[in-house]
This record gives C-alpha cells, structure tokens and sequence, in this order.
C-alpha cells in the first residue's frame, strides 16, 4: 500500500482509513491492505447519507477514504471541505479520477512501481502487535450518536479461533457472500472461510442473491433473519395461491416434516412410517425448496437478531440447518453458536471457546471473554457503561440460559416498553410473529408510559392488491387502500389472529395502518436494518397521538 508513505502525505501506521463501499472483493482487499499496513480502517455503510458519513470521518479522523462509486464519491465531495484530517480519496469504479478522486487502478500502478522501496513489507506487516487496534467500527446507534468500536487484532484472531473450533467446515466448501462487510459480522466470516480456506463467492447484489444463489451453487450461507422470513412467505405464498391440491400437498409435507424435526432434535429414532412419509413429502415438497438454493446447501448460519423457531423448524424439516448465533460488534462478533450436532429451535446456541456468559439480576446479559472490544473511541465515560470493573461487557439485551447452557434472546433491554400500570412488554417477539403473516412487511410494537400497548403495520402492498382486487375494492392509492373500513378489518384480524397466546396486557389495544415503509434514510432503520424505536415514535407522533386519544378520550382530555 504505496500511498503510507509519509513524506507525500500518505498514510502511516496508526491511520485510520474508511472504505465507503457496498460488499464487493475490492473491500477486502482494501481491508487486507490496511491490515497489513497496520492502519485501522473504518467501515461506513454505503446507505448512510452524506451528513451521517461526515460525521463518522470526522469522529474517527479518517486520513483517507475509499469509495465504491461515483455517487460515494460524490458524498465526500459534499462534506470534505469540513473535514480536514482527510487527504486521499480513492474510488473503485472505473469513474475514480473525477472530483479529484484517485482511481484504484492508479493507485495500484503507483504501488507496483513502488514495491522496490518496501524490502522488509512483510516483516513489517507482520511486526503488528495483539493489542494494536485493527478496525473501528461504529455502531448503528439504535438510541443514540453512532459510536466507534475499537477492536484489536487479537479481538477478532480470538474470535475466528473460537469459531473455527466450535464450527467446523472445510477447504472444499464454497459460499456467497451478500451481507455488509461493513457490519463486523461478515468480516468475521470472511476472516473464517480464508483461514479455513472456503471459496468466496461475491452477490452481485442483494436484489440478485435468489439467482446468485442457483449461479454459484454455495455450500455454506451466512446470512440474517430477514432473509429466511422472505424465503418462507415466498414459499408459503407459492403453495397456498395455488391449487386446491397443491395447498393440501404442501400443508401434508409441513405436517409431515414438523413430526419428523421433533424426533430428529429430540435424538429419538423417527418411526419407520413417519420417515417414509417424509421421503416423499421431500420429493414432492422439500428438494423444490434446495433447489431454489442452488442444491449443494449444507448449512446456513443466521445471526444479527433471533430467527423464528417455526421458519428454523421449517427449514430444518427440509433438509437446511440452520445455525443460529448470537454476537455484537463489541465482541468481535460471535459470543454463542448452535452447536451442529446438538441443534435446538428457538435459542442461540452455547458459548464459544474462551467466552464466558451470565445472566445479571434485571436479566442482562453479560459476556465476558478475549473477544470484547478495548472501548469506545474517544469515549471513556460510556466504556465504563459498557464494561464494568470486572470486566464483564453489559450487552444491552435480555436473555436467558437454559437448563443445557443455551442462550435465548427475550428482547432489547432498552427497548422494553413500560405500561402506565407498571407491566413490561417485550415487543421484538411480537413483532417478529405479526412479520410472518403474509398480508404484513413491518411491524412496530408502541405504548411505553401509555395505559396498553398499539402496533404500527406496514401492510405488503403487493398481496394486500391482490386481496382487494379480488373483492372490487376502489382506491387509488396506498393511502386510500389502508383508510377502508374491510382492508383495516382484514389487517386487524390477520395481526390479531397470531398474537392469540400473548397475555391481556401485551395484546395491542390498536391496528394501525401506515402506508410508508421504515427507511434508513427517514431515520427510523439503522444500516443493520434494526428498527429505531424512538425515531418511529417522533415521526408519527401525530397519529399515535390520535390514536390513544380516540380510544380513551376521558384520559386525553385529562393530559391535553
């Protein structure tokens, strides 16, 4: 990496160095390259706008930036005049040398020609220390200003160390790599598959990762939540719109399958007729499924928030383990995994090698291990909240161990919601039940400090359409379509028919529609795709407003 040099104002171990770039192989080898180069890079999600990147070089002192696009170099060109630390500018694309960017080709040119004055390049690179900070990497900032996690190079080794012990795969496995490598999670598994030796293949990109997947034909899949909860409303939209017998077909299979993943995780031998009939729902149903996946799938690995144990058992049942994890960017990221063996639906798995988790008295967990971070960057006050005095790292969520040592998720501890009458509400796994019914795409539990709990529902548009096509309804917008008395009838009921189980005051008092999905640009999505509680609350203030205020005007009345 030729431009470290210092004379010409390059960049020096110890920089920091931001990559401003959608997931591509450009990105790692520019993260290789600062790794070598013992400088920190410092990812930023290629979605945030241009006042949010701003920020983050600012914050970290960034002394150069790569960009993937022109539109990314675009966003610096906007903002550099405040930034004063940042000298270089390299992009990508074949459009780099515009706006005073410099084209990575160039600069690979200048580092070849160079290469000459580097004798002892790979004894320097390999002089880096442990405790040298590797990445920095800010946090998507759920409740506030996004902070920098400074993560060593031990940090993330110990990780990967851990991981290769509690997962094992091998050099003849292949995978297709989509998620944001500017979220730890990817870094990691791509740190992973190169120590192993995995092939990695790149997503042209997310739109494209369905075809990709039957292009590349991956063995191993990483990937979160959100992608198997389309993968399953997909399939269920495609069996159940079709025939009379082709529903009955694929609810037998589902039936079938359910029985089957009961006696294979309970280790008991499945009955002789059951796993005949599962033969034959897999011929009918199950291998349509792998073959979607490019066939050759042997294990997928979900991480970043829980999945739904009725999508894991689906998926299971069809020959497709998923893996579940659980992590932070904190902590390198991995702090559980499902062990392959001894799967379980609805947890998180058991520590890894070297991590050390308990369950605090208000029901936080803490973790404790070589894979936790050094602290916030430049913020001392807040790594003292974050870790305390002996060492155990307060991870902000709720969770609980079970009687084998796996972990389960409950909730968010901040994202909690407190009724007027004192009762707690977790509102993730409400949420991600009403995500599972076809006729939703968002949903948001509301109701903290307030007499009972609302949810916000963004409908799917494209199967609420269709609904309402079928009945003759008039309306000639998204708006009008959700302001009708049978469509706010039918989404009630499809919200409320899922949430049968929950407790009196958990239930939402209110169904209420909204016509524009949760953005990363409006504020309410953080780059990880997590939903921004308070930010949702503010942007529809108004509405929630009313809506309390209709269904208890004495008390309205009473405030106001």
């Amino acid at each position: 990496m030729a431009v470290r040099e210092p004379p010409g104002g390059g960049i020096s171990p110890g920089d920091r160095v931001a990559i401003l770039s959608e997931t591509r192989l450009e990105w790692t080898l520019t993260d290789y390259a600062c790794l070598c180069a013992r400088v920190a890079d410092v990812p930023i999600y290629p979605t945030l706008p241009a006042n949010q990147v701003e920020y983050i070089l600012r914050d970290a002192g960034a002394t150069a930036v790569f960009c993937s696009t022109a539109a990314q170099v675009e966003k610096i060109r906007e903002v550099k005049s405040g930034l004063p630390s940042l000298r270089h500018v390299i992009a990508f694309g074949p459009g780099g040398g515009t706006d005073g960017a410099l084209a990575l080709a160039e600069l690979e040119t200048r580092g070849r020609a160079a290469a000459a004055k580097y004798p002892r390049f790979k004894d320097e690179a390999l002089s880096v220390r442990p405790d040298d900070l590797a990445t920095l990497i800010y946090t998507s900032g759920t409740t506030g200003p996004p902070k920098g996690v400074m993560l060593t190079h031990h940090n993330i080794w110990s990780n990967v160390a851990a991981c290769v012990e509690a997962l094992r795969v091998s050099e003849g496995d292949t995978c297709l790599a989509w998620l944001p490598l500017s979220h730890i999670l990817e870094r990691m598994v791509e740190y992973y598959f190169v120590h192993v030796g995995v092939t990695i293949n790149y997503a042209e990109s997310v739109d494209t990762v369905a075809q990709n997947l039957q292009d590349v034909r991956p063995t191993i899949v990483v990937a979160v939540p959100r992608l198997y909860e389309k993968v399953y409303a997909r399939v269920l939209e495609n069996a159940l719109g079709g025939s009379a017998l082709k529903r009955r077909i694929f609810l037998w299979a589902k039936r079938t399958g359910e029985a089957w993943t009961t006696y294979r995780l309970a280790g008991i031998p499945v009955p002789l007729l059951l796993r005949l009939r599962h033969v034959i729902a897999d011929r009918l149903v199950f291998a349509k499924l792998r073959a979607r996946t490019g066939g050759r799938v042997k294990l997928f690995v979900s991480g970043s928030a829980p999945l739904s144990p009725e999508i894991a058992r689906f998926f299971y049942s069809a020959g497709l383990p998923v893996i579940e994890g659980y992590g932070l960017t904190e902590t390198s990221p991995v702090l559980t995994l499902t062990p392959l063996g001894r799967p379980k639906l609805g947890v998180v798995g058991k520590p890894i090698p070297g991590v050390q988790i308990r369950i605090a008295a208000d029901g936080e967990i803490l973790a404790k291990g070589p894979n936790v971070m050094q602290g916030y960057y430049n913020k001392p006050e807040e790594t003292r909240e974050a870790i305390d005095g002996s060492g155990w790292f307060h991870t902000g969520d709720i969770g609980e161990l079970d009687a084998d040592g796996y972990l389960k998720i409950t909730d968010r501890k901040k994202d909690l919601l407190k009724t007027a009458g004192g009762k707690y509400i977790a509102p993730q796994p409400i949420e991600n039940t009403v995500r599972l019914n076809k006729f939703v795409a968002s949903a948001v539990v509301l109701g903290d400090q307030r007499k009972f709990p609302i949810i916000l529902v963004v409908p799917n548009f494209e199967q609420l359409e269709r609904w309402a096509k079928e009945r003759n309804l008039s309306y000639g917008s998204h708006a009008e379509l959700i302001a009708l008395a049978d469509v706010t009838a039918k989404l009630e009921r499809e919200v409320m028919d899922g949430l049968r189980d929950l407790a009196k005051f958990e239930m939402p008092k209110k169904v209420v529609l909204i016509e524009r999905d949760f953005t990363i640009e409006s504020g309410e999505l953080t780059p990880s795709l997590k939903v921004k509680r308070r930010v949702v609350e503010k942007n529809y203030k108004p509405l929630i407003d009313r809506v309390y205020a209709e269904a208890d005007p004495t008390a309205a009345a009473i405030e106001g």
